[in-house]
């Protein structure tokens, strides 16, 4: 008789996994070497300019999603309509890291922050929010299914999970083409339960796709608490089966996720294969306008706003840099007038002629 011979035999440490280790046979360091990166320079050290340009753009994004909650009350905005307001540090910080040239985004249904982030004009969001023709889909994705091929944003997605197998997708023609680009590929705690994700995770890790998946962890998911949810709460621990190495960061804090950025970016621009990046933040309003969010009290949310909003965070360290009040004031001036205009152009704006009804329903070039 033969002696059996085991398929598979158990794993030994290679002996540049031994050499690379900091302590003892630790084989696994790749997943946490990231982590350690970034610990050892945990804030971007920006410019002044750089600063100013962040606390502009995630000001912005507040304002424009404060303004959207009113037209939706006033019955303007109709569907759902799921606003970003309290998580403005984790668009800002990731996606000022990216080469808009090369580099692609996709999201869920939590959307408008993203595209804000990548400076698309305000009036022609608040045109699709309000379902007219100027919008930038032309009406017809309305809050949840924005796109802009030109600026390489991919939606705005309402099946919850679908928009990270599709960014694997992504991430596959920017390999294929081998144009640079990598994809970043946002996802939630709620989200990261789904299946798909997992699917993804494997075909990225098994042939080194240029993505970065970035679970914004905003605690509740559609409203219920992530300890309640998921089994394992720390979601950048999700990639290890995978050998994806995995990234926590403070989402409230902009520059610590540009930080981040930098160092996951890097990693996949130089063919390591993809990263899990955990942005621990919090929305302050429902999960949609329809949800009372009674599942959390006043005082929790209230203390998040006092004690980690990613706004008056960064409000904070530009005063300390120089900057006054009064700078700060004529900033927000100009700011809510901006979103203004953008609200009265998205009002008087025609909504979809009726034939277009029959347009962008079959996909007619390839």
């Amino acid at each position: 008789m033969r002696d059996t011979i085991l398929a598979k035999q158990p794993a030994k440490p290679s002996a540049a996994a031994k050499k690379t280790a900091k302590s003892g046979d630790d084989t696994d360091f790749t997943l946490h070497s990231l982590q350690e990166a970034f610990e050892a320079k945990k804030r971007y050290a920006a410019s002044d300019a750089e600063m100013m340009e962040f606390y502009r753009q995630m000001l912005l994004i507040r304002r424009f999603e404060e303004k959207a909650g009113q037209l939706y009350g006033l019955g303007l905005i109709g569907g759902f309509c799921h606003l970003y307001i309290g998580q403005e540090a984790v668009a800002i910080g990731l996606q000022s890291a990216l080469d808009n040239e090369r580099d692609s985004v996709i999201t869920g249904y939590r959307d408008h922050g993203h595209m804000l982030a990548y400076g698309i004009d305000p009036k022609v969001i608040m045109a699709e929010l309000t379902g007219r023709e100027a919008g930038i889909s032309k009406g017809k994705g309305g809050s949840m299914h924005m796109f802009s091929t030109e600026h390489k944003f991919y939606g705005g997605h309402g099946i919850v999970g679908a928009q990270v197998a599709l960014g694997g997708g992504l991430a596959l023609a920017h390999q294929y083409n081998g144009d640079g680009g990598i994809c970043l590929a946002y996802f939630g705690d709620g989200a990261a339960n789904q299946g798909q994700v997992y699917e993804t995770f494997n075909m990225a890790a098994l042939w080194k796709l240029p993505i970065v998946f970035v679970v914004e962890d905003n605690q509740y998911a559609m409203g219920t608490a992530t300890k309640r949810s998921s089994a394992e709460t720390a979601f950048y621990r999700r990639g290890t089966a995978f050998r994806i190495p995995g990234m926590e960061v403070n989402g409230m804090d902009v520059l610590e996720v540009r930080a981040a950025a930098e160092v996951a970016f890097a990693h996949v621009r130089a063919g390591h294969g993809p990263v899990l990046m955990e942005c621990n933040t919090y929305r302050y309003r429902g999960h949609s306008m329809s949800d009372p969010a009674k599942y959390r009290t006043r005082e929790e949310v209230q203390e998040q706003r006092d004690h980690h909003d990613p706004i008056e965070g960064l409000k904070k360290t530009l005063i300390e840099a120089g900057k006054t009040e009064d700078d700060l004031k004529a900033l927000d001036k100009a700011i809510r007038a901006e979103v203004a205009q953008a609200a009265d152009f998205a009002e008087t704006s025609p909504e979809p002629a009726p034939q277009e009804l029959y347009t962008d329903v079959l996909v007619e070039e390839y």
